[in-house]
């Protein structure tokens, strides 16, 4: 909700701007593909909550080429198997909200959540007090999912061999 509520968001796309940054580490991306990239959620649902994104801007999957989509679910696909590996979750959510009536908080750049899920994760504070506890720091976590990433495709924090 920060993130939604803040009056003072900078011009442009977020994520255009973080795609167009070096400094992967600093914007908590994961992994560069050909056509869409791996990200951190900077207002994580949960621990490990990552989002697969096209370079291409557009709100909606429909506008999207064949290739950008197959590779998009390949990255849902790894994201998955990264995230079981290193934080061993119960299950998932991976989802799609395109337009703000949906649940889009940034719908002008279609992307995909991959939320990991454990048995009893959501508690009274979610619901009652709209605080969440994430039990890591951010920056650890990406460290954790950047070396379980490299094991997984032999790459760099970037994307290349």
């Amino acid at each position: 909700m920060a993130y939604l509520t803040n009056a003072e968001k900078p011009e442009g796309c977020v994520f255009c701007r973080k795609l167009a940054e070096e400094d992967d580490a600093q914007n908590l991306l994961v992994y560069r593909g050909r056509h869409a990239a791996i990200i951190m959620n900077l207002y994580p649902y949960n621990t490990g909550h990552l989002m697969v994104i096209p370079y291409q801007h557009v709100s909606s999957t429909e506008e999207l080429d064949r290739d950008t989509l197959t590779e998009m679910m390949e990255l849902v696909n790894v994201c998955m198997r990264i995230l079981r590996r290193t934080m061993h979750p119960d299950g998932f959510n991976v989802g799609i909200n395109i337009g703000r009536a949906a649940g889009a908080g940034i719908a002008e750049h279609v992307h995909i959540h991959v939320v990991p899920r454990w048995t009893g994760d959501s508690n009274f504070l979610t619901i009652l007090g709209q605080t969440r506890v994430i039990p890591e720091l951010l920056e650890d976590t990406y460290r954790r999912l950047v070396a379980a990433l490299q094991e997984e495709l032999g790459t760099a924090p970037g994307g290349s061999s």
